[in-house]
């Protein structure tokens, strides 16, 4: 096809349903590793990111259930427990599929103490796409080791509260450092935070869940780290 032509002049009246955001969704899930209590997002839209993270969540030992689109909605309503948690490693296959994936490092970290997550690129030479995440990491308290292609963190003791500015501004970063804030102990301080909607979302959907957030789409994030 080499155009389009589009003739107006008739009234449009109607409507139609439509899922939410992938970029909203795909933290969303990843918070579920932060709580051993059943998460539940309705109207998630069915693309294969999606169901990469849900992948994903399943190796590391989360239950993922899917309910199909109903009514007058096209999302699905997803059911999310990682009350059965049983590894913290992201493996390549999994993650290279999906930039996202890296967002379940900072709630493995916070949770468990241990996260070992494969680096998008795997072991290709180059800047990687995640060093203001780790670098922020570590001033939590995490220790960072880059081997064979993974990221190794740990957080001997659980992670600690800390002020940290982004050096640029970060989505990913924000919402993963966010996610690894809720459960440090004391209070976080996020600079130069990320103010796109779906970090918005991801921490009201992180209040639901138990955490103390201020500043929310504001670039200062406060958080105060609570025990679950």
């Amino acid at each position: 096809m080499d155009k389009i032509v589009v003739r107006g002049g008739r009234p449009l009246s109607g409507s139609i349903p439509i899922s939410g955001a992938k970029n909203a969704a795909l933290p969303l899930l990843a918070a579920s590793l932060l709580s051993d209590s059943t998460l539940v997002l309705e109207n998630v839209p069915q693309v294969m990111d999606i169901a990469s993270m849900g992948n994903l969540l399943t190796e590391l030992g989360a239950d993922v259930a899917e309910d199909a689109p109903t009514g007058d909605t096209c999302g699905a309503t997803l059911r999310l427990s990682a009350a059965g948690l049983k590894d913290v490693t992201a493996p390549y296959d999994l993650v290279r599929k999906m930039r996202a994936s890296v967002l379940v490092l900072g709630p493995l970290l916070a949770r468990t103490g241990h996260a070992r997550v494969s680096l998008p690129g795997g072991c290709a030479i180059g800047t990687r796409p995640i060093d203001l995440h780790l670098k922020a990491l570590a001033q939590l308290g995490a220790e960072i080791e880059l081997a064979q292609g993974y990221v190794e963190a740990r957080a001997r003791g659980g992670l600690r509260g800390a002020e940290i500015t982004f050096p640029s501004v970060t989505v990913t970063g924000t919402e993963n450092l966010l996610m690894a804030a809720c459960l440090a102990r004391g209070e976080s301080i996020l600079r130069n935070a990320a103010r796109e909607p779906e970090v918005g979302d991801l921490a009201h959907c992180l209040v639901a869940m138990g955490a103390q957030i201020d500043g929310i789409d504001t670039d200062t994030l406060r958080v105060q780290g609570v025990d679950a």
